[in-house]
């Protein structure tokens, strides 16, 4: 399919610069070109930031699982004074006093101890589920991170030519206001030397003020725009920044666009739920592995001092005695029963990868339509553009007759009034087109998963 490209007159241009460097201030070497304004977004915006900040989280939570599967070792200290010995009752006979029971105090009024103990874990299932479920999350943000990036592009061009459509309607504006204002300096002209009528001076000049006020708010609207622009890129609001005018030129009607039909397992979107499906078979997995045997390792190493004094000396004549103690021990836990409440859990987990699934068959749907949807959209943008481009030739056609006409005195002024407008009209319609154009190529080629393309 064959199209047309669009044919923009070069007084266009020259309109479109001079509201731009009327509109903000310039730096000519620094232009902000699309791909400059993408690439400056997904180092500054506050989205990407974070969104690489989850992927450097995700190793965090890998090193973490890994802990697990290491020793863990961990050393006590402690202090005991007991102002009152517990006392034990115990058979007279022991004593030489049958038939009594003495009560004596066991145990010495001061307790020191320090120790060190170390646990191995040798077999745990649920620590190497861990591990794979660790790892798949650090895929998981990877591909968080990737669609963040997409959705950032897609606002920041979205908002990109925006800007430029409204700064073309503002150089419209600035071109009419001359045209306008150089009639009007003929016809009160003719006015002041008696050749002219009053009311054609006051309507041109009627018409100048509505086109004035008509700039002011164009102008509010470029200085939205810019800002809300700076917005989605990260940027400073008060920082100021140079659109080039020739960006617009390339916008260029492609309908080869829609002959790519999309892979729609291979879109961000999709993989990111597949990567939810990855996560929540480890989950199941996870719970059952509460069902296995675990086998660990365990060691211990303490020293003590206990003495009726404050535990400093060592030896029968500090009445403080010390001595070390050590075990090493192998611990087996098997899980027998639950109460049903291990089989609940699996099952609970299976629901939610039962859930996953449904959700990956409605995002297959949902993008296999919006991708129909963005191509018929397009089609439309294309056919509208097209018609608009042909209304601003006939506009200029008829504004170039009607004006020859007025000056030959065969057109009254009004006729003169509504081909200029008529025109303006025309001028700022098809700039909506080229807007409608753009955002609509820009939503073909996110859902054909190419939003990066725009970077180039």
């Amino acid at each position: 399919m064959k199209t047309r490209k669009p044919r923009i007159s070069i007084l266009f241009f020259a309109g479109l610069l001079l509201a731009g460097s009327g509109t903000m201030a310039q730096t000519p070497d620094k232009p902000l070109t699309l791909p400059n304004a993408l690439r400056y977004a997904l180092e500054h915006q506050t989205d990407v930031r974070k969104a690489k900040l989850d992927q450097e989280n995700a190793q965090y939570q890998i090193d973490e699982v890994k802990s697990r599967a290491l020793p863990q070792i961990t050393g006590t200290a402690g202090l005991t004074y007991n102002p009152i010995l517990q006392l034990s009752a115990v058979p007279g006979d022991l004593a030489g006093q049958p038939g009594t029971t003495l009560l004596i105090p066991f145990g010495q009024k001061w307790n020191a101890s320090s120790a060190i103990t170390l646990s191995q874990n040798i077999f745990d299932k649920s620590v190497f589920t861990g591990l794979k479920a660790a790892k798949t999350t650090r895929e998981y943000y990877q591909v968080l991170g990737k669609l963040t990036d997409e959705q950032v592009i897609e606002q920041v061009a979205n908002n990109y030519y925006q800007l430029l459509v409204q700064r073309q309607k503002l150089a419209v504006v600035d071109t009419t206001i001359a045209n306008s204002t150089r009639v009007w300096e003929v016809i009160d002209g003719l006015f002041k030397n008696g050749l002219a009528k009053k009311i054609d001076a006051d309507r041109t000049r009627v018409n100048i003020s509505n086109l004035q006020a008509q700039r002011q708010q164009l102008l509010n609207a470029v200085q939205i725009q810019e800002n809300t622009l700076k917005f989605f890129m990260g940027m400073e609001i008060a920082d100021t920044i140079h659109v080039p005018a020739a960006s617009f030129d390339e916008i260029q009607p492609n309908a080869s666009l829609i002959t790519e039909t999309p892979v729609v397992t291979n879109m961000t979107d999709y993989q990111l739920l597949k990567t939810q499906e990855k996560l929540l078979h480890f989950q199941k997995e996870s719970v059952k592995a509460a069902a296995f045997p675990t086998l660990s390792l365990n060691g211990n190493y303490g020293y003590q001092g206990l003495g009726n004094i404050f535990p400093i000396g060592k030896g029968p004549s500090q009445n403080v005695n010390w001595f070390d103690y050590a075990n090493v021990g192998v611990t087996l836990r098997v899980p027998i029963f639950t109460g049903f409440g291990n089989r609940a859990r699996i099952r609970q987990a299976d629901i939610e990868v039962k859930k996953i699934q449904e959700d990956l068959n409605k995002q297959e749907l949902s993008l296999n339509l919006a991708y129909e949807n963005a191509k018929a959209q397009l089609v439309n943008a294309l056919t509208t553009l097209r018609n608009q481009q042909e209304n601003v030739e006939l506009a200029k056609e008829v504004y170039t007759n009607t004006k020859n006409n007025y000056d030959q005195g065969l057109a009254p002024l009004t006729d003169l009034l509504d081909a200029e407008n008529s025109l303006t009209t025309a001028q700022n319609n098809y700039s909506t087109a080229l807007l409608d154009y753009r955002l609509a190529e820009i939503q073909v080629i996110k859902t054909q998963g190419k939003l990066p393309t725009l970077l180039n």
